[in-house]
């Protein structure tokens, strides 16, 4: 299977998981388009100002991967700085949450939430 960007659903989520702004999802995939245990596959792009919120995950674990910009990465209380080419996961039962504090420029990640 071979899918264009254009064919590519964007959802605009404001103020996700209580965080600032409008944060935009690109689903690379829909769930019935792959047989894999994932919630999703796809980009998160964040303007700068935009952030989502801090989150548990359960019965489940999310990669991010920094494809452009800066984030300011909570991983468990604990901020971190992430750039291109950088990656995190929050693993079952963990707490996370993503920023883009930076004046220009968005924050694009690909994420991939992996159920089990």
């Amino acid at each position: 299977m071979i899918k264009s960007k254009a064919e590519m659903k964007i959802e605009n989520r404001e103020n996700m998981r209580g965080g600032d702004g409008v944060v935009s999802i690109c689903n690379i995939l829909e769930k019935d388009e792959y047989k894999g245990a994932a919630r999703l596959l796809g980009t998160i792009t964040l303007a700068p100002g935009c952030s989502i919120g801090a989150h548990v995950h359960e019965n489940e674990e999310e990669v991010f991967y920094i494809i452009e910009g800066t984030a300011t990465y909570n991983d468990n209380g604990k901020t971190e700085i992430l750039r291109k080419g950088d990656s995190c996961i929050c693993l079952s039962g963990e707490t996370h949450s993503i920023a883009n504090k930076e004046a220009e420029g968005d924050l694009v990640l690909f994420a991939a939430i992996l159920t089990y």
